[in-house]
């Protein structure tokens, strides 16, 4: 017999279909998890997670009895071919992430798409997940959003994603860990700065922060960020009705820009939050550069020597 446990009540699950279930579990709170979802983990042979400790909270706060192996990026090439023999043999397998819906920014592609190849049944619980949450409160357009998940590690490689992100006319989402949410925020300060943005943080949880403001307010006060726990990056799509920078507040930009960045990565941010084209940004870039008598300007321009390929 298949149980669980809700309030001290123990309740019957049945054995669940063969197949596999790929169940959303709570973000933060324990307490955002489905009827469904309780009988489903109950019911099923195995349950396959990221970490067996952190599902092992959910397990034990609810009495289920269910085994529980490794599934995750690092052991996924040996552990699938036995997942997926499980299911072959008639088998019921629950899929789940350490926090969310399964195969958002974690694990599971590969073996959903091997198992639904293999012809075997795959069915999906949802339930609890970070980005309608941060969606939801962060007070931004919903109506055409993308979401990006974690952005690469490497600043350079980071601040070029973003200048893409820039031009999609849309709400974007985000993940972010908290070693590295503060150089991300001064980067989206600066590449998109005017737009309103909210930080939420610890969703769902006792010590649950939103923050909402313009992402330069945001950059500002990034330093002072509490960054212990989880994060999600909330940014309002362009402004159609924005006008194009003057000039001279390009000249500026243009002018800070350069003293810490090549004339490609300036001229990538002036772009963005200009909205003047490329070319003409790209051209005045190099004059600044040819005018300026920093070192680091010279040597940003030394870096442009032989490139036409700006257009």
């Amino acid at each position: 017999m298949h149980t669980f446990s809700v309030a001290g009540h123990v309740v019957g699950a049945a054995k669940a279909a063969p197949g596999l279930h790929l169940v959303a579990t709570p973000i933060g709170n324990l307490g955002d998890i489905t009827l469904r979802a309780l009988q489903t983990l109950a019911g099923v042979d195995v349950i396959a997670c990221e970490d067996t400790r952190i599902t092992r909270r959910l397990t034990e706060r609810y009495v289920i009895s269910a085994q529980l192996i490794p599934y995750h990026e690092h052991n996924a090439e040996a552990a699938r071919p036995k997942i997926l023999k499980l299911l072959a043999q008639g088998g019921s397998v629950a899929l789940v992430s350490d926090a969310g819906t399964p195969l958002i920014s974690d694990p599971g592609f590969k073996l959903v798409r091997e198992a639904c190849a293999a012809g075997i049944a795959v069915d999906a619980l949802p339930g609890p997940s970070a980005v309608l949450s941060a969606l939801s409160v962060a007070a931004l357009p919903t109506d055409r959003f993308f979401f990006e998940g974690f952005l690469p590690p490497k600043a350079v490689a980071r601040r070029a994603r973003l200048a893409e992100l820039a031009r999609i006319d849309a709400t974007l989402v985000v993940f972010e860990s908290g070693n590295r949410i503060q150089d991300t925020l001064a980067d989206l300060g600066a590449l998109m700065g005017g737009r309103n943005a909210a930080i939420c943080r610890e969703l769902t949880k006792m010590h649950e922060e939103v923050t909402r403001a313009p992402l330069l307010e945001l950059a500002k006060v990034a330093e002072r960020l509490e960054t212990r726990g989880e994060f999600v990056l909330v940014i309002a799509p362009p402004d159609p009705e924005a006008q194009l920078m003057t000039e001279g507040a390009l000249d500026d930009m243009l002018r800070d820009a350069l003293r810490h960045h090549s004339v490609k990565d300036a001229v990538a941010h002036a772009v963005v939050l200009s909205g003047r084209p490329r070319r003409a940004v790209y051209a005045r870039a190099l004059e600044l550069a040819k005018e300026s008598p920093t070192e680091a300007m010279r040597e940003a321009l030394s870096e442009t020597s032989g490139d036409h390929g700006e257009d």
